[in-house]
């Protein structure tokens, strides 16, 4: 099964849109699972036999740190929102060198406000939001290489 990442960024937009816990794609033997964490970001599992390796899926922070013997980060304060990146690719702060970054700490963020872009396979996605806010921290590098699910951006939600 061949699924563009702008495909499945369409489909996560969608998903957020109409409120969807999950959504399986299926062809032949081979599926792709989109499911929502309870904090509102994605998670993707792709199956297709004999093609499959589990090298391929990145690892949860926590059991790679648990695996690794490297203790696990400090815990979150419960308040904030934690904005992953929703595919592997390299995160931008700015749409380009020259420009400033999107959001700095202390940002006021609305719905829908770009926080970054992720280059994946020569595609620029911009990583919107998805609750308004002021961000609080920003966990990573421009520039840097990111994983599925790593953590970005760090959002106090506005009341």
């Amino acid at each position: 099964m061949n699924i563009d990442l702008l495909q499945l960024k369409r489909l996560m937009r969608a998903m957020r849109r109409y409120d969807l816990d999950e959504v399986e794609l299926r062809e032949g033997d081979a599926s792709v699972v989109l499911r929502r964490s309870p904090r509102g970001g994605a998670a993707v599992s792709a199956v297709e036999p004999a093609a499959v390796r589990p090298s391929h899926f990145p690892m949860d922070t926590g059991a790679r740190a648990a695996a690794s013997g490297v203790p696990a980060p400090a815990p979150v304060d419960p308040d904030l929102v934690t904005v992953t990146a929703p595919l592997i690719g390299t995160f931008y702060r700015a749409a380009s060198p020259q420009s400033r970054p999107f959001v700095e700490v202390g940002s006021v963020v609305q719905t829908g406000s770009v926080l970054c872009i992720i280059e994946a396979m020569k595609l620029m996605n911009e990583i919107e939001c998805e609750a308004a806010g002021t961000v609080v921290e920003v966990l990573v590098e421009n520039g840097r290489a990111v994983e599925f699910g790593e953590a970005l951006f760090r959002l106090r939600p506005s009341r």
